[in-house]
């Protein structure tokens, strides 16, 4: 959204003219860093506005400078068509009737009658509000003024005091719009009773997209993304040496979500895929390319690798015990106690007497480790990175030797590996140093080299 000259002319105006420009809904985030500022920083945990609330602090002067610097990033789009003083008049008043709401939430939190928990969710949801409705009334009021005609979708309901879910919220919207005269602009946050943000947390835009394109049974649903869905990251390999994957299922697209590479958040992919709706993942910066197609029955009609993925902040938890062998049930402990601490993982393999799972270094728990020490007779954790082959057909032989001697090659050790029957991804554990190297070396040897 930030470089949005470029969303105008290769996504919006692309190709098209008067009643074709129509019969679309755009569902926006925030402006880049916008959300940052608000919550914390997603990369660096960087502590925003929200956390002076946690904590109790006076958050009025930060949560004012937040307005100063909307207002000057709105500077930035008045050569676009932007209304500067109506967009400035825009943020002011919202953040103005955010502040108002967080005062009332903070004042009961103080109080002690009520419970942390659901009062600083609450305001994490205000707060985290204030980046789309930004973003999307800019693009809104910029449409408007060049003579096209859009609708401001506001699903914030700042304004609308009605106890909705999130989908009858949408539902409740839409239906009085005629989308086939107008181009929706939709914040890519959306109110409700459950709350976004308690299970989606910062994906919650994709959610959002999901819903909104369920609800007005859409016929395809297309996601924008600064690349392509590449063979691997560009910004590992280099933008030279990927592919855009061009066709894929659904399947691979939730295996890329596993490891945290997703084309879309998984709990927004599925509705989808139940639906019918194909999803078009592309490049904003190349309008004249389809883009990664993703459909519920594609199988691709060649054997072949179709990405390589991974990712470099993973535990792996090594857990030993001579008594294993033979024992009926021994990983059903360890998945229980995983369970209890609310702990996913995304890999595991097993031998006669030992049992390793890596999970997300975030989920790490020390009491976990505790409870399993507890209960077996050594447990071992360490830092490591998964790397990921993964395709829709790749069932053949060679492609396990294949990826094993390119790391060899590059004296990359494997720590484990495994996959399952189907063979849509095959998984291999290495040192954490050894992560952009082996996603180098897998990707030369299965794309680069062909």
């Amino acid at each position: 959204m930030t470089a949005l000259g470029d969303v105008l002319k290769n996504i919006i105006l692309w190709n098209r003219t008067e009643d074709q420009l129509y019969n679309r809904i755009f569902v926006v985030s925030a402006f880049s860093g916008v959300t940052n500022m608000l919550l914390e920083n997603k990369k660096t945990g960087e502590p925003g506005v929200y956390h002076r609330l946690a904590k109790q602090k006076d958050f009025h002067q930060p949560l004012e400078d937040i307005t100063d610097k909307l207002q000057a990033m709105n500077e930035k789009y008045e050569p676009l068509g932007l209304n500067l003083h109506a967009a400035n008049m825009f943020i002011e008043q919202r953040i103005d009737q955010a502040q108002k709401y967080l005062e009332d939430l903070s004042n009961i939190l103080a109080s002690g009658y009520v419970s942390d928990e659901s009062i600083l969710q609450a305001e994490r949801e205000i707060l985290a509000s204030i980046g789309e409705a930004h973003s999307a009334y800019n693009l809104f009021d910029i449409l408007q003024n060049r003579g096209i005609n859009a609708t401001f979708v506001d699903l914030c309901g700042f304004n609308d005091h009605k106890s909705f879910t999130i989908d009858q919220r949408i539902k409740h919207i839409f239906k009085e719009i005629n989308t086939e005269k107008t181009i929706c602009v939709a914040t890519g946050y959306a109110k409700g009773t459950e709350g976004i943000m308690r299970e989606f947390e910062r994906g919650y835009s994709e959610i959002t997209f999901s819903k909104i394109a369920i609800a007005v049974q859409a016929t395809e649903a297309i996601i924008h993304k600064e690349y392509h869905l590449s063979s691997a990251d560009p910004s590992i390999v280099g933008v030279e040496n990927c592919v855009p994957v061009g066709f894929t299922n659904y399947d691979v697209a939730d295996q890329l979500a596993d490891v945290g590479m997703e084309a879309i958040h998984p709990k927004a992919s599925k509705p989808l895929e139940i639906k019918g709706i194909s999803l078009i993942i592309k490049n904003a910066f190349e309008p004249e390319h389809p883009g990664t197609i993703i459909t519920e029955d594609f199988v691709s009609q060649n054997k072949r690798v179709e990405l390589i993925t991974g990712s470099d902040k993973l535990v792996i938890i090594d857990i030993y015990d001579p008594l294993m062998v033979g024992e009926v049930g021994s990983d059903l402990k360890i998945m229980q106690d995983f369970a209890e601490f609310g702990i996913s993982y995304i890999f595991k393999a097993t031998s006669a007497n030992s049992i390793s799972v890596a999970i997300w270094e975030k989920d790490f728990d020390k009491k976990l480790i505790t409870r399993l020490k507890g209960d077996f007779e050594t447990v071992n954790v360490e830092h490591v990175a998964i790397v990921c082959i993964i395709g829709s057909n790749m069932d053949q032989p060679g492609i396990l030797a294949k990826a094993a001697g390119a790391l060899a090659e590059n004296k990359i050790n494997i720590k484990a590996g495994g996959f399952a029957l189907r063979k849509v991804n095959i998984q291999m554990i290495v040192s954490r140093e050894d992560y952009k190297n082996a996603i180098i070396a897998l990707n030369k040897a299965m794309f680069v080299r062909n």
